[in-house]
């Protein structure tokens, strides 16, 4: 029976990590007006009838905080990865010199930075929610478990263990929107 609890228990704690890596990929896209080279992570591009990621056929950096700058390894790849670029619908403008793209990252309106936050919060619910169903999946295979033979005592400290996983999950949470709000609302 303990070693049930504990597969339990390690299922949960696996769910509940992969919501927080889920939402650390979202708030990645959400833009916060400081150029990034992770902006561009989910952009593929047609190399050689293959679709490959831009990183896998160019260099990207980023040489101030408003520009992200690719330079393709090969030169006849400048225009399919602009675009891609603008195939993603990042809201991004590239602009070539022939050798490497720039993409100029404007500085967000307050408007738009509001829009943001909310945004953020609501990936960060979402995130939430996923950590409350992981914590209800495991407390229902506890119950089952209980009815099959394990302990009361057992089964009250896997749940408290439960709890205790996702109140550690939810300030991880906390702490990243706190972070991508605070970096979206400085200016």
């Amino acid at each position: 029976m303990e070693e049930e609890v504990q597969i339990i228990l390690d299922i949960c704690k696996e769910k509940m990590a992969h919501a927080v890596e889920h939402l650390d990929k979202e708030l990645v896209h959400i833009r916060a007006g400081k150029a990034s080279t992770r902006m561009l992570d989910g952009v593929v591009v047609d190399y050689y009838g293959s679709m490959t990621p831009i990183s896998q056929v160019s260099n990207i950096s980023t040489p101030d905080a408003r520009t992200i700058a690719i330079q393709p390894w090969e030169k006849s790849m400048i225009h399919p990865i602009e675009k891609a670029i603008m195939a993603a619908n990042l809201g991004f403008n590239p602009e070539n010199n022939g050798e490497i793209i720039r993409i100029n990252v404007p500085p967000l309106t307050e408007q738009r930075r509001k829009e943001l936050v909310k945004q953020v919060n609501k990936e960060g619910e979402v995130a939430k929610i996923s950590l409350r169903n992981a914590r209800k999946d495991a407390n229902d295979s506890l119950k089952k478990l209980l009815k099959d033979g394990l302990s009361e005592d057992a089964e009250k400290d896997a749940e408290m263990e439960v709890q205790d996983l996702i109140t550690e999950f939810t300030q991880k949470v906390d702490k990243m929107l706190e972070h991508k709000t605070q970096e979206i609302i400085t200016i």
